[in-house]
């Protein structure tokens, strides 16, 4: 069993570079497949988010399953190597448990992630290529994770990214009751958008999405609006406010687009946040006059407000999962073991019938049964012991104490 843990974080890596490698909802269970019937894992996990891009393989190669995320998203492997980490055994299980318990994230013991992790477990199931190990691995993740956060107030005064984004408008307008708001995409992080945003009463609230029927339920919630995607070049000056999280590879809003918005507008700013994992927003935008553009690389100062009783509470989270790693590390080594305990039971069965058949024969000619017990027990004592015996007696001088103490331990000797 060879776990590695292989990926770029928003610690690691910038979000220029974190786009390049993010899977799209639609491509993660091809890119599950064929990494498995590429031969460079036998098992494999991907958890993508806007902060983080993690493969979790059962690999013999980590340099081969590197190569295969550079190719499958059209990147040299040059260009990608310095923003990537590679941990393997402990180290892969102890990054996993943090990630889970928030201790990772942006937002210190942010909730969301645990559900990301979660979702990430079931569509590499859904492929099927989870295997023993990684389901071990995750099994012991999602308990170390709620260990942490029933033990700890890791999760105490925690400002999530839609909140931030709530707090960063009251900072550009005076009042969002005042304010239009247009939410691009119909995911969980939109829905945790105007949730926040829709406790503010704006003026107005319209969902766009590609798909209309999709998004109009939760609009229906909020009593918002519903617009197409390409409706967004007639709609978008409208709005004060543009939340944008959806799984678009190419930009949705463009410099062209919003240049003409605010010519509409008389130069009326524009609040945009940008949550998406490629971006949805034309990098050139944030030059533009009159439009306020936050990533989610930019919102980190805000999430990061009231973390004091957080950082207390990280000392004794990160003891937890310390005693959780090494839980599952002493799994691993006992599963490591099962290919060495399965031959030496089969060797020493296959002595076990050999005699067994002797003896079989030896009654079968009427030999006195006793003695051929007595010879049985003889021949079977002689080849167990056969092998440590030879070692012991072929041993060099460096190394006859050694094979000693370890016969001793083995076989429960104690001298007198």
């Amino acid at each position: 069993m060879q776990l590695l843990t292989l990926g770029v974080n928003h610690h690691t890596a910038p979000l220029a570079i974190r786009e390049q490698v993010a899977f799209g909802p639609e491509k993660l269970e091809l890119a599950l497949r064929e990494l498995i019937h590429s031969q460079r894992a036998s098992e494999a996990a991907i958890l993508s988010t806007c902060n983080r891009t993690e493969l979790y393989v059962n690999t013999p190669s980590p340099e081969d399953v590197m190569q295969w995320l550079a190719d499958f998203h059209h990147i040299d492997r040059r260009e990608l190597a310095p923003y990537l980490y590679a941990l393997p055994r402990e180290k892969a299980a102890q990054h996993a448990f943090r990630v889970a318990a928030g201790l990772d994230s942006m937002v210190l013991g942010e909730t969301q992630i645990l559900g990301q992790m979660k979702q990430a477990v079931a569509t590499a199931e859904e492929a099927g290529t989870l295997g023993l190990l990684l389901h071990k691995l995750f099994q012991r993740t999602f308990s170390a994770a709620k260990e942490v956060r029933t033990s700890t107030e890791i999760g105490a005064n925690s400002v999530s990214m839609a909140a931030a984004a709530v707090r960063l408008a009251e900072r550009i307008f005076p009042s969002v009751k005042e304010q239009a708001c247009l939410f691009i995409g119909a995911g969980e992080m939109i829905e945790l958008c105007m949730t926040h945003f829709a406790a503010q009463h704006p003026r107005r609230m319209t969902v766009a999405n590609r798909t209309t029927e999709r998004a109009r339920p939760l609009a229906e919630r909020f009593n918002a609006g519903v617009i197409p995607l390409t409706a967004l070049p007639d709609e978008v000056a409208a709005y004060d406010i543009i939340i944008t999280s959806t799984a678009s590879p190419l930009p949705i809003l463009g410099k062209g687009m919003l240049e003409r918005a605010i010519k509409q507008r008389r130069h009326r700013p524009i609040f945009i946040v940008d949550l998406a994992v490629p971006r949805d927003v034309e990098a050139e935008v944030a030059n533009m006059d009159d439009i306020f553009l936050y990533s989610v690389d930019d919102l980190g100062e805000v999430v990061r407000e009231g973390m004091d009783i957080r950082v207390a509470q990280v000392a004794q989270a990160e003891a937890i999962i310390e005693t959780c790693v090494e839980s599952f590390v002493h799994w691993m080594e006992g599963r490591e073991l099962v290919p060495v305990i399965r031959a030496l039971r089969d060797s020493a069965d296959r002595h076990r019938r050999h005699e067994i058949e002797k003896a079989e024969k030896a009654l079968a000619r009427g030999d006195d049964p006793r003695a051929v017990l007595d010879a049985m027990s003889h021949a079977l004592a002689n080849k167990l012991l056969h092998a440590p015996t030879h070692a012991l007696n072929h041993a060099s001088s460096a190394e006859r104490d050694q094979f000693a103490r370890l016969i001793k331990q083995l076989y429960g000797l104690h001298q007198e």
